[in-house]
């Protein structure tokens, strides 16, 4: 128990300091290491892991909605860049920039991609002739790099992974379906998956993306009351496809351009879970993602038949279950300790005496509660205890959304909340910019999260300028 009460002891508690007990907890549970590249991050196995069992379920899901892999190439050539304004405005003070190509000046600069539209756009143009060849839907895994002032492994690095939608399609209504059908694939992700309640919405014309005519977001709330961007889905209209003369005869044989979106998810996801799900002892991971979903433990291995017992579960469990044998010589208390910290859901032990009793102990990881099972019963229990705690995880995460989101009527109001109560703020807005920015320079970072699907008329005028209301916006920090 000392070797146990050690680990859990380095780390900070997240109520102390929470942005401290997030750099603990990521080196413990070897997510991620530092690099000696400003900005970037190492994504150590266990970590790469969460990323792939995220990536698996995803690409499913797009897949089943039509869309295919492609990849595009890593640099872009800045007369590209430059062809469509707002956007190169937009990512200008972000871009990392490739002047030589070994000893030689480049005669023009590359930049590597903060995101692809472009190289979508030089590509569409090529292959996009006719309305038969639409919809183009395309989807590309890959890095991309934003050249960040402040930086925290997964929330915002220079260097990240991610997905990258763009697809073309022959009316405008075909496009916003789009838009809006991948933000809400992103959503049920969200929960179903990742067991994270969010709100969802659009963003206001000062926060949508560059060169986007609207932007959808979804908008996770940490265990502390700050934001985290889960997901954006844009539509674009055909503004990029004049921009790259980007034409199709349509079925009226008449010559138009087509439109356009784009969506992403990043590695940032994996910062989601770690603040929405963990807690003083390290991870907690929905079983969904979690690179180990089960745990075996054995207790007095030492004595006969413990050991082939272990083995012979793990051969049985992991054809349905991603389950780890631990039969190190480390102590069970460390063991249990080690796993805890790791976020796997489920530990399961089995000794000598569980042995006589035909059963084995299951312990959750999120309220460490102990089941005795038969072990004729152990898949039916292990898939019953994983279904648990995935509801009980997004459970307590959807009311800790629910008790940290407040409602402003009032400008004194909204500057009370922002300064002593951590969270969401529900306030209505008059539509302008400049109230916007009062708000956020007022209060020291609180920006509108985005205008949410479920509007509520919570009064009728501006909480900062008094005039008549147009939407309800969610405000909050924001990492």
């Amino acid at each position: 128990m000392a070797e146990q009460k050690k680990m859990v002891d380095d780390i900070t508690a997240m109520d102390v300091d929470f942005a401290k007990w997030y750099t603990d907890v990521i080196k413990k549970a070897e997510l991620v290491d530092y690099s000696s590249v400003k900005g970037c991050m190492i994504i150590r196995p266990y970590g790469y892991a969460i990323w792939e069992n995220i990536q698996k379920d995803l690409d499913a899901r797009f897949k089943a909605l039509g869309h295919e892999n492609v990849y595009m190439p890593l640099l872009i050539p800045e007369s590209l860049l430059q062809r469509e304004k707002d956007h190169v405005e937009g990512f200008a003070p972000e871009v990392a920039w490739v002047t030589h190509g070994g000893e030689n000046k480049l005669t023009e600069r590359l930049c590597i991609r903060p995101t692809s539209e472009t190289l979508f756009c030089e590509h569409y143009k090529d292959i996009i002739h006719s309305y038969r060849d639409l919809p183009k839907l395309y989807n590309q895994w890959c890095n991309v790099m934003r050249w960040e002032k402040t930086t925290r492994p997964f929330l915002r690095t220079s260097e990240f992974l991610w997905q990258e939608g763009h697809t073309m399609h022959a009316t405008e209504e075909e496009a916003r379906e789009e838009t809006l059908q991948m933000l809400h694939c992103y959503e049920d992700f969200y929960r179903d998956t990742l067991a994270i309640p969010a709100v969802v919405g659009q963003k206001t014309e000062k926060e949508k993306f560059a060169g986007a005519q609207a932007t959808y977001t979804i908008e996770p709330m940490m265990h502390n009351g700050v934001a985290l961007q889960g997901g954006t889905s844009h539509y674009f209209g055909d503004g990029f496809a004049k921009a790259f003369d980007i034409t199709f005869t349509d079925r009226d044989n008449k010559l138009k351009h087509p439109h356009q979106t784009s969506w992403g998810v990043s590695t940032r996801m994996i910062g989601a879970i770690i603040m929405t799900h963990g807690d003083d002892n390290g991870l907690v991971l929905p079983p969904k993602i979690a690179p180990v979903q089960v745990v075996i433990v054995p207790i007095a291995m030492h004595k006969p038949g413990v050991l082939d017992k272990a083995n012979e579960l793990l051969a049985s469990l992991r054809t349905k279950y991603r389950v780890k044998l631990d039969d190190s010589d480390n102590s069970p208390g460390w063991k249990f300790s080690e796993y805890e910290m790791k976020g796997v859901p489920l530990r399961l032990e089995i000794g000598p005496k569980d042995i006589e009793k035909n059963q084995c102990v299951l312990v959750r990881r999120d309220n460490r509660e102990k089941q005795f099972v038969s072990l004729d019963n152990l898949d039916e229990a292990i898939e019953a205890a994983l279904e648990a705690l995935h509801q009980a995880l997004y459970e307590k995460a959807k009311a800790n959304l629910v008790s940290k989101t407040f409602t402003a009527r009032t400008h004194e109001e909204f500057l009370d909340i922002a300064k002593n109560h951590p969270g969401f703020i529900r306030a209505m807005w008059c539509g302008c910019t400049e109230c916007e920015e009062q708000l956020k320079e007022e209060t020291g970072g609180v920006k509108s999260r985005c205008i949410p699907f479920e509007e509520e008329q919570v009064s009728d005028v501006c909480v900062c300028c008094g005039k008549p209301a147009k939407h309800m916006v969610v405000w909050g920090r924001q990492y």
